[in-house]
């Protein structure tokens, strides 16, 4: 039962890093009607880039703000150079090519990182356990659920109270004629890739004292990522993160009884849900 308990803990925890990824992926599919594959590979240089920071450097508090800072400034020159060129070129063409991007963005961490797994402890602050009966939680991992409700309280207040989240909304519904009314649309298009590259990029911090990273961490993430998506629907940000608690349950709690079947399980439910509800996806 203590197992059962640990697992459904760690589970929230995973949960809660899952949605600030998947945040992103469904905030530039519902305003952009785009298709990013290449948005594991932003959690990876997030990942990366909080490792250095963090592990040679001792500035893990610091890289908190200063990652996602520059992830976000990574997904925005992307956008401007590469992606808008591909936003009316079907989803199709928008997968290939950034899925080629993706590999790019591999590669360049290989070189700059090297191809091994890499790691860093959580700060001195953060490291202990507390004891809740017979189960034992990292202090991270409770510092991890804390803040990453933090973010998403301040997402929501992006999304649903800022003049940014009006002209997002507005955007999404109709480009055109957001832009008749005065919006610059090019530019909110680029500020909400820049907020879910950012998203990524602090997952990627957070998820990093927790397990151990690689080149490949991104593609096994963005698997994940797009099957709560589809789980919780690609546009509803409510229905990604119940989603996503749902998907780091069924994964942590199947793991108990299937060790090397928990992500499987994941996508079995994926597609539990695409043959017995209509989704966004199944129509695009």
């Amino acid at each position: 039962m203590s197992l059962l308990f640990a697992q459904f803990l760690n589970g929230i925890v995973i949960g809660m890093v899952y949605f600030l990824l998947a945040f992103g992926l469904s905030l530039i599919f519902g305003v952009q009607n785009f298709v990013n594959f290449a948005h594991g590979s932003l959690f990876l240089i997030g990942a990366y880039l909080g490792i250095t920071m963090a592990g040679r450097l001792g500035w893990f508090w610091p890289a908190i703000v200063i990652v996602p800072l520059l992830v976000g400034g990574i997904g925005m020159a992307i956008e401007w150079l590469l992606l808008r060129r591909l936003y009316a070129a079907g989803h199709i063409y928008q997968i290939l090519g950034t899925y080629g991007l993706a590999l790019v963005i591999v590669e360049t961490v290989i070189l700059v990182w090297g191809p091994f797994t890499q790691s860093v402890d959580a700060p001195d602050l953060l490291r202990g356990v507390f004891r809740i009966g017979s189960a034992v939680v990292p202090v991270y991992r409770v510092f991890v659920v804390a803040a990453t409700g933090l973010i998403g309280l301040i997402l929501w207040f992006i999304i649903q109270r800022s003049r940014f989240g009006l002209q997002l909304k507005a955007s999404a519904e109709s480009s055109e004629m957001s832009a008749a009314l005065g919006v610059n649309v090019p530019s909110v298009f680029r500020r909400t890739f820049a907020l879910g590259a950012a998203t990524a990029g602090i997952a990627g911090v957070l998820a990093a004292p927790m397990q151990g990273v690689t080149p490949g961490s991104g593609d096994e993430i963005m698997g994940i990522a797009f099957a709560v998506v589809v789980i919780g629907g690609l546009t509803t940000i409510s229905g990604v993160f119940l989603a996503s608690l749902a998907v780091g349950l069924v994964q942590s709690i199947g793991i108990v009884f299937w060790p090397e079947g928990g992500s499987i399980l994941v996508y079995v439910l994926m597609a539990l849900v695409l043959l017995t509800t209509r989704h966004e996806l199944a129509s695009a």
